[in-house]
């Protein structure tokens, strides 16, 4: 193996720390005798665990070996891959090298573990290739990125020769993308020794905007500017203001699911990690796919200024936003920022009465939005439509009159009409219902 692994160009940047590398590692100090059978045992089961959790994690079965090695060939980002993605696998002398790392893997793929196993007395290995793994929930894994890597990896294995294995990874590559970009449709960011590190959301909610009764203007108005940014043509960032609980982040989350199919992915950011801004957009702006840099629940109070790392990045900052990248924030407010009657006693001259620059100053964010959608509490009409309407997705079969009646107390006594209090009132029912 670790002879395999020295030889690997384009795949060859791999962490020493990764499985792979370290597997190499055990079994040249097997071949070397330069350890022990009992600390290479140690070492082999560590690496069997780690592989055991990535399979965990991403729902693996049958061939845990194969299921890894197919998702680092889909996650590694290098000059190849990356190209493969924006461009296609065209011809090229890089091909020659990507031919030969692809032969490398399918070794790997027809890797006989029966030796070491035979030798130190054990069969980790033999589980592995022929594993069964126990059924679970599909919320409790990355389902979408466990059937592209398992669908992959068989494909993988009936392959006769690395130009299929060429075939089928550039495919990927053209279809989905590499990375993490390419298995998963949203995510969020931590800090990590100064640079924000993308961690994949899988849980998403299903929801789509046909799910969101009512504001029919608003959801066409939010169409249209997605239809011009996922399609390549000029579009506006957009803030999606408000009233509380009347469907604004439900419509972004929507949005998502309607166009992930044509390569749209989204950014979750809290305000304190406004200072990653850059970064974030630095590692996203040469990539084949189109992200929204989604804000919720954005205000600021008067003395907080972390909004200016967001000017700077929506307009008015010496680097041009790429154009695969869209700001969406939502917001109960619609100048985002807090104001005072004080920001307005600016005075000159004659006593004359002009706008302040402090209030200026903050009302500048809020008109960089291009989109600004407005989301307003519904009345008692369209509240009813809206309960109506969640209780037949919901399966409940009540009198409608009853149904009425109790959601009109309902929303008395959980803070007045809206989407988010039909919801609840709904999650009630029909928690009472399975009682």
């Amino acid at each position: 193996m670790y002879r395999d692994t020295a030889r690997l160009l384009l795949f060859g940047s791999l962490e020493p720390d990764s499985i792979l590398m370290k597997l190499s590692g055990i079994f040249y100090d097997w071949d070397h005798g330069t350890a022990e059978k009992p600390e290479l045992v140690r070492r082999i089961y560590a690496e069997v665990k780690r592989i055991l959790d990535v399979a965990t994690l991403y729902g693996f079965d049958t061939n845990l070996w194969h299921n890894y090695l197919t998702f680092l060939l889909i996650t590694h980002e290098n000059s190849f891959s990356l190209t493969a993605e924006r461009a296609g696998a065209s011809e090229g002398s890089v091909n020659h090298f990507a031919l030969a790392d692809f032969a490398i893997f399918k070794k790997l793929f027809e890797f006989n573990f029966a030796p070491i196993e035979t030798d130190l007395g054990i069969d980790c290995f033999s589980v592995l290739t022929h594993y069964r793994a126990i059924p679970k929930r599909a919320q409790l894994y990355y389902r979408s990125v466990s059937v592209r890597v398992r669908e992959l990896s068989a494909a993988i294995e009936r392959a006769k020769d690395e130009q299929e294995v060429f075939d089928l990874v550039t495919g990927h590559y053209r279809d989905w993308g590499v990375g993490m970009f390419g298995l998963n449709r949203a995510f969020r960011i931590r800090e990590r020794k100064g640079s924000a590190e993308f961690l994949a959301i899988n849980n998403v909610d299903a929801v789509v905007l046909d799910d969101l009764i009512g504001y029919e203007p608003q959801k066409a108005q939010l169409r249209e500017n997605l239809e011009a940014f996922v399609s390549g043509r000029p579009y506006n960032n957009m803030l999606l203001y408000g009233d509380a609980g009347t469907g604004k982040s439900t419509s972004v989350k929507a949005a998502l699911n309607e166009y992930q199919s044509r390569g749209l992915r989204m950014i979750e950011l809290y305000k304190h990690q406004f200072h990653l801004l850059s970064d974030v957009i630095a590692r996203i702006k040469n990539r084949n796919y189109r992200f929204i840099l989604f804000i919720d629940d954005l205000s600021f109070e008067e003395n907080e200024v972390e909004y200016k790392f967001l000017k700077a990045v929506i307009e008015g900052g010496v680097e041009t936003r790429p154009d695969n990248v869209m700001i969406v924030a939502t917001s109960n407010r619609r100048h985002l920022i807090r104001e005072t009657w004080n920001d307005r006693n600016d005075m000159e001259f004659n006593g004359d009465v002009h706008r302040s620059d402090t209030l200026e100053e903050r009302l500048s964010l809020a008109a960089r939005f291009g989109c600004a959608i407005n989301y307003s509490n519904p009345d008692r009409r369209q509240y009813h439509d809206i309960v109506r309407g969640i209780a037949r997705r919901a399966g409940i079969e009540m009198d409608d009159a009853k149904l009425i009646a109790a959601a009109n107390t309902w929303e008395i006594r959980h803070g007045g009409i809206s989407g988010r209090t039909a919801q609840q009132f709904i999650n009630y029912i029909a928690g009472k219902q399975q009682d």
